[in-house]
């Protein structure tokens, strides 16, 4: 199973990431609340796969995966995207990550999600 770090500044959508994963038996390692938390926490913590929030303070989602793909190319980080993001989403892919969620969670899109990212 994975071991996952949570990146989003809404303590409610980490608790119900992490309350999803855990349960199908993955790890959340850590979690961060903006884009530059998440990419020291990336460093210390060496996440398998990284969920990461387009929008947040301080440093946004894609500056933060962009500054984390600088770090490890193979990183595998996973965007959170609310609705109506699309420019957003294709710079994400631009700029390295591996797949999307979308908000609201669906607990079965993010396992299988999570699983295909895996490996």
């Amino acid at each position: 199973m994975a071991k996952i770090l949570i990146v989003d500044d809404s303590k409610t959508s980490r608790k119900i990431l992490k309350n999803i994963l855990v349960e199908n038996g993955h790890t959340v390692i850590g979690e961060a609340t903006n884009g530059e938390e998440a990419v020291c926490k990336y460093n210390e913590l060496q996440p398998d796969i990284t969920t990461m929030d387009i929008t947040m303070p301080v440093m946004d989602g894609l500056e933060a995966l962009k500054k984390i793909m600088d770090i490890d190319k193979n990183a595998k980080v996973v965007m959170v995207t609310a609705a109506g993001q699309k420019t957003k989403m294709l710079d994400a892919v631009k700029y390295g990550a591996v797949e999307f969620l979308t908000k609201p969670f669906e607990a079965e899109q993010i396992i299988e999600i999570i699983e295909r990212v895996n490996g």
